[in-house]
């Protein structure tokens, strides 16, 4: 017998919650991102420092208040640190991209990670109307008018929208998988583990890379810091959404994280979107909402799936 839809409620409204602080937190991410680059921090070294920040902080939180969440079977242990992995890379590409475009646009681009949620799902057996066809399509058309390529005279800003939709490939892999991950681990062990695949993954980038570590001046560790906390803090948040509400339903709360990039690309940054780039960001906003409503049904995932069968 379900219980009461009653008692699901209070379980509900704080996913809601959590949904909405991460798209808060979120929302900062490409504007700290760019005061960082004001101050002459790479996009390697911006990557590698704030999941640093991010997986010590809750090191340290975790240490202190939840130690219980450090023991998890070690099999999805290994299976978090391989998320993390596909994170992080995706941040990488996430960074490079962000180097190379505007806030505005890099934040609408990597929205784009909702239709490959989409996607990831229909191919584990969610099957996709024409309709939801459709509302992809248009999330395309939308991308492509806020990239603008016709008016783009400078190359790196297309290498840019190409890293930020592999990045956003990416994202939506892993808010697929993460949120299989959840079935079995409480959110809280997944987003610590998480968070430190991550950092192994773009610490072993950033070295591997050879380049000496440029000066990082007062305000620079300033971005840098809020950066890594706000990483740590929406990941939390995320994955308490994701455990109860699902993957999707939490990546349609994550809308919001647009909205609060571009006004504070906006106050913060001065930047300023074309009319054209406008009616790409409602085609981009509206497709991606839609589209992700048409495959709720996918928020748990086939009912052969094992995590660890390609460790």
């Amino acid at each position: 017998m379900s219980p009461p839809s009653g008692s699901q409620e209070p379980r509900r409204n704080l996913g809601i919650y959590s949904g909405l602080l991460s798209s808060f937190l979120l929302g900062w991410a490409p504007i700290l991102g760019k005061l960082a680059y004001r101050q002459g921090i790479t996009p390697l070294t911006l990557a590698a420092l704030r999941t640093l920040v991010a997986a010590v902080f809750l090191m340290i939180v975790y240490f202190i208040f939840w130690r219980r969440f450090f023991l998890i079977p070690w099999r999805m242990l290994v299976y978090c640190l391989i998320i993390g992995a596909i994170n992080g890379v995706g941040s990488l590409f996430y960074y490079s991209g962000l180097g190379r475009l505007d806030a505005s646009r890099a934040s609408l681009l990597s929205s784009l990670y909702a239709v490959w949620v989409a996607i990831f799902l229909a191919a584990s057996g969610q099957a996709l109307t024409r309709l939801t066809v459709f509302r992809l399509a248009a999330s395309l058309v939308g991308a492509v008018l806020v990239q603008s390529p016709w008016a783009v005279t400078n190359p790196s800003d297309h290498l840019g929208a190409m890293l930020m939709i592999a990045s956003a490939a990416l994202n939506g892999w892993y808010m697929v998988m993460g949120q299989w991950v959840l079935a079995d681990v409480p959110s809280r062990s997944a987003t610590l583990y998480i968070i430190t695949g991550m950092a192994l993954t773009v610490s072993v980038a950033r070295l591997w890379g050879n380049a000496p570590l440029e000066p990082v001046n007062a305000a620079g560790w300033q971005a840098i810091l809020a950066l890594g906390l706000t990483t740590a803090l929406s990941r939390l948040a995320t994955f308490f959404s994701m455990e109860r509400l699902g993957g999707v339903q939490t990546a349609i709360l994550n809308l919001m994280e647009m909205v609060v990039s571009l006004v504070l690309a906006l106050v913060l940054l001065g930047e300023t979107l074309s009319l054209m780039q406008w009616a790409g960001a409602v085609l981009l906003v509206g497709g991606t909402s839609l589209a992700r409503r048409d495959v709720l049904g996918g928020a748990a995932p086939p009912p052969s799936f094992n995590p660890m069968d390609d460790v």
